[in-house]
């Protein structure tokens, strides 16, 4: 479940794109969350990871529980997404311990460049620990997807109980299952992507990964960024999983609930819910980043640049693993 894109040639500088989705609503809002923060990786562990946020981020959360997707202030994007083979071992309380919820929201509170992350996750050792989802009970087996405002990208799995880091500007897109060397093997069969097969139709992961990587390979530069966010959500609209009802033959397939799109050198963050017909975006320059504030996305009359409708909240406390 989940599609996520990055465009490096739109002529407009890089533009990440991504797919949520999912059994059931997540009750995603978006929010400001300032510098600043004190976070606490693991609730009563013995060796949580501890911090204090450097940077700002806008976050999209899942039940204002969890980052799952977001940008901050330097430019840096994360998206979470679903992954069956992630295996993070059993917990070592000799590595610094790290909820799966906060995952995400680390890296945006610390970093300011996907080279900076993928630094410091090759020279500590962090153990990610699972979640269990609120409302279905399925636990968080997922990895992780890093870009930033120079268009650079890193792709972080943890498969038997080591954290794989995949660091390349050409790793522009990511899906789930199989793990991601396994996607790239794949990939390589299809016609204009290095092999003979056609291009694959179905909405199983794989074929999801090549049917975004060649249809991103295809994209004209735009004259404008409003012409590059239109042709981005193109293709993730291709790669989205129709409404319909859950087939218990395959229950990693979910319906496509929202999406997002990011543009890494302007500091905007779009959002298109698959329940409206309108599209809404937020502009950084415009936030106060400086208090906590929430995007309550359950109002109907959301539409177009909502930077002004953030209202001030006390932050929402990450569910510990």
């Amino acid at each position: 479940m989940c599609t996520r894109t990055l465009w490096l040639e739109s002529g407009q500088g890089p533009i990440a794109g991504r797919n949520m989705d999912w059994a059931q609503s997540l009750g995603t809002n978006l929010w400001v969350l300032p510098a600043g923060a004190e976070r606490t990786g693991i609730d009563k562990d013995p060796n949580p990871l501890k911090w204090k946020s450097k940077h700002a981020s806008l976050v999209a959360t899942a039940y204002d529980l969890a980052t799952v997707d977001g940008l901050n202030e330097k430019g840096l994007a994360t998206h979470v997404l679903w992954l069956t083979e992630s295996d993070y071992g059993e917990r070592d309380p000799a590595q610094l311990g790290l909820s799966v919820s906060l995952w995400a929201q680390f890296y945006l509170d610390q970093f300011d460049s996907v080279e900076a992350c993928v630094a410091y996750t090759k020279k500590h050792q962090i153990q990610v620990r699972p979640q269990g989802d609120p409302v279905s009970g399925r636990w968080s087996t997922v990895h992780l997807a890093l870009s930033d405002a120079t268009g650079d990208s890193a792709v972080i799995e943890y498969i038997d109980g080591v954290a794989k880091v995949h660091h390349s500007r050409k790793y522009t897109v990511m899906t789930n299952s199989p793990p991601f060397d396994q996607q790239l093997q794949h990939l390589a069969k299809y016609q204009g992507l290095g092999g003979d097969l056609p291009l694959p139709g179905t909405t199983e992961a794989a074929d999801r990964f090549v049917r975004a990587s060649y249809y991103l390979s295809k994209l004209p530069p735009a004259d404008s960024p409003r012409q590059a966010y239109a042709a981005l959500l193109s293709v993730m609209r291709n790669a989205a999983q129709p409404f319909g009802v859950a087939d218990p033959a395959r229950p990693h397939i979910s319906m496509t609930i929202w999406r997002t799109l990011i543009d890494l050198k302007r500091g905007v963050y779009a959002f298109e819910s698959s329940f409206s017909p309108d599209i809404i975006w937020v502009q950084l320059h415009k936030l106060d980043l400086s208090k906590s504030q929430k995007l309550d996305l359950s109002q109907e009359d959301l539409v177009g640049d909502v930077s002004g409708r953030f209202v001030a909240t006390p932050a929402f406390a990450f569910m510990s693993a």
